[in-house]
């Protein structure tokens, strides 16, 4: 494998403001960075899966550089981002004695860096936190940018907060054991970058993306451009005012059918629901005359060459009605006075805010790709 170089991608925030390091091997090195935040004493949040390959390490770790360090593991899955696992990892920080100067460590994927991230910005009212995200989905969106949360029964993310860390440490070579599916899930996080608002590094994923799965320098640089892009959209819009919802492209469709399969992994993860939520959003645009037919099929076409679901009949077990899926979305975060609000494509690269969708438009949509029309 080539070496390379550790890539530093800034966010800066002001006094909010933390590095993303992205490379191979960064986990090893982790507790001189981490020690250097100047904290006594940090609790590393894991699940049962990454707990006993990486906990014990990193704890050891911490406690060489004379940090008093404790972990604490959750059940893996999206089912895990709720009330009751919430309350047990704030009296987990609470009983390690963390302090607001001390830290909370995320480590694992996006389920765990969301819940712990809320947790740390709720205790004490606020300690400071560190993401070492071990999924590509998470070392390419969730870690960073604050956004922090768990599920409600109403659906995903509604109850969160806005809570930035103090660093991020992703480390491409954890992605080595992944599981495939997972690796995919991922990977439609990366696409959806140059989907928003950069045509050329959708072209760049067209080219490289085996090389992205495979472990090579292309990793690297997909982590590193998809956080520059993140933190290019955060560091304009922190707190989701404007911009920063365009990072939701895919996601009003793709939350929908998680919530519609009771956020089941093993009928969907996360990245599966972007994927198709991406070419929903590209076949809508379509359907309304805003974007080329040709772009909407290339988005397909490049998702389904990863092995990444593109049409709501790929849910397994189905997505219910087109009532269900309408119901689901009206749960949103995005919705504001009872309308829709998508992100749309005017073409690749092309993204736009569309608030005030009418709600029949979207019926009938959905009535096409599921077959009620």
């Amino acid at each position: 494998m080539p070496e390379a170089p550790v890539i530093t991608v800034p966010v800066p925030l002001g006094d909010r403001a933390y590095d993303i390091f992205v490379g191979r091997g960064l986990l090893a090195g982790a507790g001189p960075r981490i020690a250097a935040l100047g904290a006594r004493a940090a609790i590393i949040i894991t699940d049962e899966n990454v707990g006993p390959l990486y906990a014990d390490a990193l704890a050891e770790a911490l406690q060489r550089q004379g940090l008093r360090a404790t972990t604490f593991a959750v059940t893996p899955g999206e089912a895990t981002k709720s009330y009751a696992s919430l309350e047990k990892v704030c009296d987990a920080v609470l009983a390690a004695k963390i302090e607001r100067g001390d830290l909370v460590v995320a480590l694992g994927g996006g389920v765990v860096g969301d819940l712990a991230g809320f947790a740390a910005a709720v205790v004490r009212r606020g300690v400071r936190f560190v993401q070492v995200p071990t999924t590509l989905l998470a070392q390419v969106d969730s870690s960073v940018g604050g956004k922090t949360g768990i599920n409600s029964r109403y659906g995903k993310n509604l109850v969160g907060a806005f809570h930035q860390p103090s660093l991020v440490l992703a480390d491409t070579a954890l992605l080595d054991t992944l599981p495939i599916r997972e690796m995919r899930a991922g990977y439609a996080e990366v696409v959806k970058y140059g989907l928003i608002d950069d045509a050329r590094f959708f072209d760049w994923c067209e080219a490289n993306w085996r090389g992205v799965f495979s472990g090579g320098l292309e990793r690297d640089e997909a982590v590193a451009q998809s956080c520059r892009a993140k933190a290019a959209v955060v560091v304009r819009d922190e707190r989701e005012d404007g911009d920063r919802a365009l990072l939701n492209l895919g996601h009003t469709f793709g939350h929908a059918l998680e919530r519609i399969t009771r956020y089941d992994s093993a009928r969907l993860v996360h990245g599966e629901g972007v994927a198709i939520g991406l070419c929903l959003a590209f076949r809508f645009s379509v359907s309304l005359g805003l974007c080329p037919a040709a772009d909407a099929e290339r988005v397909e076409a490049h998702l389904a060459a990863t092995g990444l679901p593109t049409r709501l009949s790929h849910v397994p077990g189905g997505c219910g009605s087109v009532d269900d899926l309408l119901d689901a979305m009206a749960q949103d975060k995005k919705v504001k006075g009872g309308a829709l609000t998508f992100i749309l494509a005017r073409g690749i690269g092309q993204s736009f805010i569309a608030p005030g969708i009418a709600v029949e438009k979207v019926r009938s949509f959905l009535a096409s790709e599921t077959g009620e029309a």
